[in-house]
Order: C-alpha cells, then sequence, then structure tokens
C-alpha cells in the first residue's frame, strides 16, 4: 500500500531525530524485538472465519485494488476490516449521509 501523509510525515520525524542524535538505543535489544514480535503475532492471529456474499462486481472491484496494491484480495479486506473496526478507517460524509 501506498503511504499518507501522516506515515511519510512519521518517517521524517524520525529520519530528523536520527539525524540530530537524538535516538537513544535501548538496553536490551533482543527482549524488546521478541516482545514486539510477539505482539504483533497476537494482533494478526487469524483464529475466526467469516463467510460473506458479495456482488460479482462488488468482489471485481475488491480484486482490482488489490492487485493493484500488489497483495491479495483477501489480505486486503482483512486489512480494511481491521483497520476499521479500529477505529482507524471511517466511513466519508457521503457515505453516513446515506
Amino acid at each position: 500500500m501506498k503511504p499518507n501523509d501522516q506515515e511519510l510525515q512519521e518517517e521524517q520525524d524520525i529520519l530528523d531525530a536520527f539525524e540530530a542524535g537524538a535516538l537513544k538505543p535501548v538496553d536490551n535489544p533482543e527482549a524488546m524485538k521478541l516482545a514486539h514480535q510477539q505482539a504483533a503475532g497476537n494482533t494478526f492471529k487469524k483464529d475466526a472465519r467469516l463467510n460473506i456474499r458479495l456482488s460479482s462486481r462488488t468482489l471485481r472491484a475488491l480484486q482490482k485494488m488489490a492487485l493493484a496494491e500488489g497483495i491479495p484480495y483477501q489480505t486486503m479486506i482483512a486489512s480494511v476490516l481491521h483497520k476499521y473496526a479500529e477505529g482507524r478507517l471511517v466511513p466519508s460524509d457521503n457515505e453516513t449521509r446515506g
């Protein structure tokens, strides 16, 4: 997926902090790495199955979008649903008016 403006700004902030020498190493990098790996594994654990009916037109549109992003369409759909459930993806004004 392409980075959005917020992600680009965060990357620039990290680069600026690095270049300014403001970043400090962690005390135990291996333990920190392991903790982050476990958190990521728990976050993205797929332990439930969902069957959903879509129109073939909608499915084709989703497949085309995923192809353009270079990811499997089921992965893209799961990502969109996850972001929506976490409150990081909200409908536009047009979609909420019905």
